[in-house]
């Protein structure tokens, strides 16, 4: 039972992985570019912390984020379930700091 509960928590914490977050950062913002008018394609980027891997920084122009939402969106079935979880609390975030501009 034990073992079985391992390999759960191993398979969950796979997907929170950095070079396993920084592939779906890429296939997200390659889908937002794709997406998005071409005036714009310039306006979202990513960079991953090189000391500290499991930070990311997203520069994206508030006229991007929702084609950055529905690009997450449109990827949520098909990552790990934890990806899954990491990039809803990312959606969140933007949705938060959007609101927060607006104010």
């Amino acid at each position: 039972m034990l073992r079985t509960a391992a390999g759960d928590v191993s398979w969950y914490a796979g997907g929170l992985q950095p070079d396993v977050l920084a592939a779906w950062y890429e296939r997200i913002i390659a889908d937002t570019v794709e997406m998005a008018p071409p005036w714009l394609a310039d306006k979202v980027s990513v960079r991953q912390d090189p000391v500290l891997p499991m930070r990311f920084s997203l520069d994206i122009s508030k006229r991007a984020v929702r084609y950055f939402m529905v690009a997450v969106d449109n990827n949520l079935e098909r990552m790990p379930y934890t990806t899954g979880l990491y990039f809803l609390k990312v959606q969140e975030e933007l949705a938060s700091e959007m609101d927060r501009s607006l104010v």
